[in-house]
């Protein structure tokens, strides 16, 4: 039997794409295994999922003054000598890995043991940890375009990102039953991210009054986000947190307003929601939601209104426009060859496979 191991931790957004490969690499016949921290949240994830889960210490490398920068860089060290211990005993034909600074060490142990490595990176920039991983890899996985150019030669292969089978698998009658909504009037779904956006809830209820009369409106607003004066607003739904009717929402949804975080665009993308895109700001990130934002402008996937720029006006009058010209969205993304971003990562873990003699 092959034998892959999945690598990536620290936020959801590093572990739900490892899961979204599992079941098509478990139907090819892979043994699978995780490697994480000793209790980040990709344990969690993992166990749910039935893998076979090894942590390991991890630090975290920082641009910025800490007292831990003092201490972290030997919990990495630790965390080499783990990895390589427990490579050395799985003995993997394959490593793919997701990002986070616990795959730092995984992926150095990998490349002493001439282990082959897979890394995906989700954001147009490569983040600090992958940055430190490329020159190990075989193969980098990518959701833009732009970021080919800033990677070696020959290594970056644009695939897109994987997502879960399931939100493939929405029911919009189910949705509607769940909701109560009325299946005569447009749906628009408010996603803010698993921690919700102060910035995007505050005018989308800002705007509220003058949104109903076009959409109901379902938003999933975050935790300890919900506004308790709107519980009974009729047509306007609010959530801290959706799991398994995620699905359902998103097959109901006509439009869309998100963050531009690369996991939550590209399944927009696959799901080919029109939509519209409030990037986080400069001031409170690295930049890589706005350079997201702007490469699915450029490819014609998404609207954007940049954090400085949103009013209630403004929001209302993008919005309206992405419902009105959504089939031409859909027709570009239907064109999109990132689409299938499962099989094509799955396709290349099998020729990394075979070019290093597991069958």
């Amino acid at each position: 039997m092959k034998r892959i191991v999945l690598t990536g931790g620290g936020t959801a957004g590093h572990v739900t794409p490892n899961l979204a490969l599992l079941p098509l690499l478990q139907e090819r016949g892979y043994d699978v295994h995780y490697i994480g921290s000793k209790n980040g949240i990709e344990k969690q994830l993992a166990l749910v999922a039935g893998i076979p889960y090894n942590g390991i210490s991890s630090g975290k490398f920082r641009r910025y003054f800490d007292l831990k920068n003092f201490t972290d860089p030997f919990r990495v060290i630790k965390g080499f000598g783990q990895a390589k211990k427990l490579l050395r005993e799985l003995q993997p034909d394959v490593i793919f890995s997701k990002g986070g600074f616990v795959t730092v060490p995984v992926i150095f142990a990998a490349k002493r043991l001439k282990i082959p490595v897979i890394i995906h990176e989700s954001d147009m920039t490569p983040g600090l940890a992958n940055k430190l991983s490329v020159s190990s890899a075989s193969k980098i996985c990518c959701n833009f375009p732009e970021t080919v150019e800033l990677l070696p030669t020959g290594k970056a292969v644009v695939t897109g990102c994987p997502i879960r089978e399931e939100l493939l698998s929405g029911s919009r009658l189910k949705a509607l039953e769940t909701t109560g909504f009325s299946p005569d009037k447009p749906v628009l779904l408010v996603i803010g991210g698993s921690l919700g956006s102060v910035s995007v809830n505050t005018a989308v209820r800002k705007a509220l009054s003058q949104l109903l009369t076009q959409f109901q409106i379902i938003h999933i607003c975050g935790k300890k986000n919900l506004a308790e004066n709107l519980m009974d607003q009729p047509g306007y739904l609010q959530y801290e947190y959706v799991s398994s009717p995620l699905k359902d929402f998103f097959a109901l949804a006509d439009v869309a307003i998100s963050r531009a975080g690369a996991n939550a665009i590209c399944e927009l993308l696959a799901l080919r929601k029109p939509n519209l895109l409030i990037p986080l700001s400069a001031a409170a990130s690295r930049g890589d939601q706005l350079l997201n934002a702007a490469s699915f402008e450029k490819q014609g996937f998404s609207a954007v209104l940049q954090e400085e720029d949103l009013t209630t006006e403004s929001l209302i009058q993008t919005v309206s426009e992405v419902y009105q010209n959504r089939t031409a969205y859909q027709d570009r993304m239907s064109r999109s060859p990132l689409v299938n971003a499962v099989g094509t990562i799955v396709d290349m873990i099998d020729e990394i496979c075979e070019r290093s003699g597991c069958v």
